[in-house]
């Protein structure tokens, strides 16, 4: 993925969030030079996953398969006295999947936050499995066949159980999504199992300076 890519895929998430009024916090549109100016706030977004992250799950086609996200707040899986639970949220263009998967450590809700439509399925992981999902849309238990189609609109969420695979995408001619997360604490880095083999942080070409640099990248920062 090139970063120049990556730079308009932050833009346009700035101005979805503009359109909504949604404000983040100052870090958020911090720099490069900001960072090394901050480290111990590096340190802490970095160790707490929190910032932006920008991903083709090493598909090579980022409108197609993949996902810009943003994380708020959000504790660490391995310490106990961090605070239990995360948000996020997520910026899915129309018919832009996320592929296949499930978490095994958190539970989280999806919401739609505003813009067009986000289509989920569900799967167990076993393709000769037929037996029905249950979901919670907003309190009212979906019982969904594998792979059927759950139309969140605006406004709309679902809760699923640990171990659950699932994937989503805009649905078409509805628009970008400003869809949302609430979990328990996230680890995109071990509490992610994806049905098929993926890599969940793109390789990045350096075609031009970053905008804004991503979590995962904040390592180098906290000096």
């Amino acid at each position: 993925m090139k970063r120049s890519e990556v730079n308009k895929a932050l833009s346009d998430a700035r101005e979805l969030l503009n359109k909504f009024n949604w404000a983040l916090p100052e870090w958020a549109y911090w720099t490069a030079e900001d960072y090394v100016k901050n480290p111990k706030m590096a340190a802490h977004l970095q160790l707490h996953q929190m910032g932006w992250d920008v991903t083709d799950f090493g598909a090579g086609y980022f409108s197609e398969r993949g996902l810009t996200l943003f994380c708020a707040r959000n504790g660490v899986q391995s310490i106990e006295t961090t605070v239990p639970y995360a948000e996020k949220l997520l910026f899915v263009e129309e018919e832009q999947e996320t592929p296949l998967h499930c978490h095994y450590k958190k539970m989280e809700d999806i919401i739609n936050r505003g813009g067009g439509n986000l289509i989920l399925e569900f799967c167990t992981g076993n393709p000769e499995d037929t037996n029905e999902i249950q979901v919670s849309v907003d309190g009212d238990i979906k019982s969904l066949a594998p792979h059927a189609e759950l139309r969140l609109t605006p406004g709309q969420s679902v809760t699923m159980q640990r171990g659950i695979y699932h994937r989503f995408y805009g649905e078409a001619g509805t628009g970008t999504v400003l869809a949302g997360e609430v979990s328990q604490v996230n680890d995109d880095g071990d509490d992610n199992y994806f049905l098929d083999p993926v890599a969940r942080f793109s390789n990045i070409e350096e075609d031009e300076s970053p905008l804004y640099p991503l979590w995962n990248e904040l390592k180098g920062h906290a000096l």
